[in-house]
């Protein structure tokens, strides 16, 4: 099989363009009433029902032209139809990766005694390491729903972490490379690397790289597709209340983009409904800023995708602007990171995600089609963006759910009142509350 070449991504510049799927004959639809017989009009339309969800009255229907779409449109059960669309990878090089092998991984109770903890500035910059030797390594009954490019989850530093069962892909197209390459894997197996990096960023076991916790649940919830290049609408708000209805406490979304309201107005409705319902259902969602350097605060007719909504912790990106070497010493470690978005109206937090002198390491996929060698033993992978910089506070958030129960509200002001405040006084436009500090927030 050969890849697309959309598979050639940008690890640094991990920012979407919303582009209308067309190709798909993929629409979403707001449904009124109990609408009882909404699958038989669609079946009797030549089309299919791929998901549906009454709580949000909200369904994917797959296989209509525009033609038959608007037929479906006009029944008085339908409240709304938009066609699905999709937030794109860029098609430019990989920059700030490397892979390295490990030769042996030995077992360790401790995170700081991870193999390749000594690269890891960003645990210290948010004094993770002081927490875990206060006993702070995070709690199994908490899960943090991962809603990326899927977990590889036979990884070492994510054995035994990521609850299957629960887990589950939205990707028909990487599901297909998934049975191709490695039949018999869990659909969520990641045929990139992103959503690897981004787990074991949240909880590790803490052999190859050290997790903000070490104990967490993770859910995978593949919503973005390696093989597609891009996440659709449809598999993020499919996998937002998936993630809801199965029992996440916290949501980490590191799918940061933007696009202009008046292009596509149907869909700011749908990211307000899933955000919403997903803070009344108790879940904390985390979502990160973004990587085109844009003032949040006068984009225009801009929408800030994912922090535009109060119901979300928008978390934007801090890094070194020189090191040493790979192992320090680091200058300058909370400088706001070059390309992170800003604005004092989007901005809750700032985390590491990566600098000029730095990057965020953490586990490289072991079934990626990426990055092939990393098939062939226990790999790290260095990566900057404000991707890395989300999970950074989800893993804190899994913290404050131990502390606070399942309160979006608490977790949220527990981890903006405990921030390193920086940048100007107060709510700063690049680091908002601060940079976040995990000693802070369990003290």
């Amino acid at each position: 099989m050969k890849m697309k070449s959309k598979l050639i991504l940008s690890a640094l510049t991990m920012v979407f363009s919303l582009q209308v799927a067309a190709e798909s004959n993929r629409h979403l639809v707001t449904l009124k009433g109990n609408a009882k017989n909404f699958e038989a009009q669609v079946t009797e339309l030549g089309g299919t029902v791929v998901f549906r969800h009454d709580k949000t009255k909200f369904a994917v229907v797959e296989g209509l032209n525009d033609v038959l779409a608007e037929e479906l449109a006009q029944l008085e059960m339908v409240s709304d139809l938009t066609p699905d669309f999709m937030l794109e990878m860029p098609n430019v090089s990989i920059e700030s990766t490397e892979a390295l092998p490990v030769s042996t991984v030995e077992s360790s109770d401790s995170p700081a005694d991870a193999h390749f903890f000594s690269r890891q500035w960003n645990m210290r910059a948010i004094d993770a390491d002081d927490a875990w030797a206060a006993g702070r390594t995070g709690s199994a009954d908490v899960t943090v729903a991962i809603l990326d490019t899927g977990i590889a989850y036979t990884v070492p530093d994510l054995q035994g972490l990521v609850d299957l069962d629960r887990s589950i892909s939205f990707v028909p197209l990487d599901d297909a490379y998934v049975n191709a390459y490695f039949p018999g894997m869990h659909p969520i197996t990641d045929i990139g690397y992103h959503g690897t990096h981004v787990a074991a960023t949240v909880s590790s076991n803490g052999l190859i790289t050290a997790g903000v916790t070490s104990k967490t649940t993770l859910m995978g919830v593949k919503v973005c597709g390696v093989a597609e290049g891009g996440c659709y609408g449809s598999a993020i708000f499919s996998g937002i209340a998936h993630a809801v209805d199965n029992g996440a406490d916290v949501i980490n979304m590191s799918l940061g983009g933007a696009f202009f309201k008046s292009d596509y107005p149907g869909a700011v409705g749908f990211y307000n409904k899933f955000f919403n319902y997903a803070r009344s259902a108790g879940v904390t969602v985390v979502v990160s800023a973004g990587n085109s350097t844009i003032d949040l605060d006068h984009d225009g007719n801009g929408y800030k995708t994912y922090c535009s909504t109060p119901s979300t912790i928008c978390v934007s990106a801090t890094g070194p602007t020189a090191s040493d070497s790979r192992e320090g010493p680091w200058y300058d470690i909370d400088a706001i990171a070059y390309y992170s978005n800003y604005g004092r109206s989007a901005i809750n937090v700032a985390a590491p995600g990566g600098g000029a002198g730095a990057s965020v390491y953490a586990p490289c996929s072991n079934t990626s089609l990426i990055y092939t060698i990393c098939q062939t033993g226990n790999y790290i992978i260095g990566i900057g963006g404000t991707s890395m910089a989300a999970p950074h506070v989800s893993g804190l958030a899994a913290l404050m759910v131990e502390d606070f129960g399942r309160s979006p509200a608490k977790v949220k002001a527990a981890i903006e009142q405990s921030a390193d405040d920086l940048g100007m006084p107060g709510v700063d436009p690049s680091y908002g509350k601060g940079r976040i500090n995990v000693l802070n927030a369990i003290d």
